[in-house]
């Protein structure tokens, strides 16, 4: 018999299953780039929204709701995907992203989209706005927590370290900084582009508490983010080692499907293999 626990992680499971599909469907349909990079973050983000952050989809508003920031709002795929699924909007509405019209923008929009903060894609400004978010928090004595979600690429850019060097300065415990260490940017992989290694040494050089995890694997994912802030009066980083492309054989590792979209037949074989039939 199947104990609380096992259906919980069973559901939270088929959760980010839902979400890898739609990710695939809504690409598909839009023609629309970046699909390895919102594979990449499905997990994360599910455990995020499902275990994790403190919101209510029935009033996306509500002041004592914790703040999240998808800074690598290209990703936008899988984000619209899990907001839909936890109920901030209609799962109708995936149907029509990247469409003209539509609410469901390229990269990640807030304008008409409730759950989401401020737009995004514009790479190296998130965490600039997630730390002042949770300054703006610590010194209105509010509870909520802000978790910010940047690409490793993303690392390259000198606006990320401002912030970076900025929130341990303000002893800002209450953020959360997570990097989707997926190993591949635009035009190569990160070590040949801008070489971050080591990459955890570099933001415990600044004052952070560091954890690196399996980014893929649900309960380690939920077992390191309940454990935030990882030390008092300092803001925490999670580098999460996921693969580009996960959970599509032909899509992981592979540079190809930062801007490609899944054609006929590979839409089709991504839908097999997602169904276990490939």
């Amino acid at each position: 018999m199947m104990t609380n626990i096992e259906q919980r992680w069973k559901d939270v499971a088929a959760l980010a299953a839902r979400i890898r599909r739609h990710t695939i469907e809504m690409t598909h349909r839009a023609k629309a780039s970046h699909v390895g990079s919102s594979l990449s973050m499905v997990e994360l983000l599910t455990v995020l929204y499902a275990q994790i952050l403190r919101v209510d989809p029935n009033n996306p508003d509500w002041p004592d709701r914790d703040r999240f920031i998808l800074s690598k709002g290209h990703g936008c795929a899988s984000y619209y995907a899990i907001l839909a699924e936890v109920g901030f909007f209609p799962v109708e509405w995936l149907e029509t992203f990247y469409q003209n019209g539509s609410k469901l923008a390229g990269h990640a929009t807030h304008t008409y989209i409730p759950g989401i903060e401020i737009s995004t894609g514009s790479l190296g400004h998130g965490l600039s706005v997630a730390t002042g978010m949770a300054l703006a928090a610590k010194r209105d004595n509010k509870s909520y927590r802000t978790f910010c979600m940047l690409s490793d690429g993303e690392c390259d850019e000198g606006s990320t370290w401002e912030p970076v060097l900025f929130a341990p300065q303000h002893r800002l415990d209450n953020l959360v900084a997570i990097v989707d260490y997926n190993k591949i940017q635009s035009l190569g992989t990160v070590k040949e582009v801008m070489d971050l290694e080591s990459l955890t040494a570099k933001w415990e050089s600044f004052g952070w508490a560091v954890r690196e995890i399996d980014g893929h694997d649900l309960r380690e994912i939920e077992s390191v983010l309940s454990q935030i802030p990882f030390e008092k009066d300092k803001p925490s980083c999670v580098i999460a080692h996921t693969v580009k492309g996960k959970g599509v054989s032909f899509m992981e590792n592979k540079l190809l499907w930062h801007y490609r979209s899944p054609q006929e037949d590979e839409y089709e074989a991504a839908i097999r293999e997602l169904e276990g039939e490939g």
